[in-house]
């Protein structure tokens, strides 16, 4: 799988409409045939900033996803309200969901 991190800083007066803001290019994402999850958390130190976990099912999914009109769209819309350029780290995995965390299994919830 393709496993993409990504944060982004938004201005200030756009931070609480986020989630609404990117609500279409979210939804649409999440709707991609090779999307396993497109999942955003706001970071509890900065509230202007958005943590983008998102994975896609291998190479030809995310290029898929890159080439969509909905990734075209928030390529313009979506700019207008970020404080900066996003960042990422993107690499390519061998599995296809999430793995436990062991070392902090919680014994007979499983």
């Amino acid at each position: 799988m393709i496993f993409i991190a990504a944060k982004f800083r938004i201005l200030p007066e756009y931070a609480d409409r986020w989630p609404d803001i990117a609500g279409e290019f979210t939804r649409a994402t999440r709707a991609e045939p090779g999307c396993l999850w497109f999942e955003w958390s706001r970071s509890i130190e900065d509230p202007t900033e958005y943590v983008l976990v998102e994975a896609f099912r291998d190479g030809d999914a995310g290029a898929a996803h890159v080439g969509s009109e909905h990734f075209r769209a928030a390529q313009r819309t979506l700019p207008p309200y970020l404080a900066e350029t996003p960042r990422i780290v993107n690499t390519a995995l061998d599995q296809d969901d999430w793995s436990e965390l062991g070392e902090m299994a919680v014994p007979g919830r499983d």
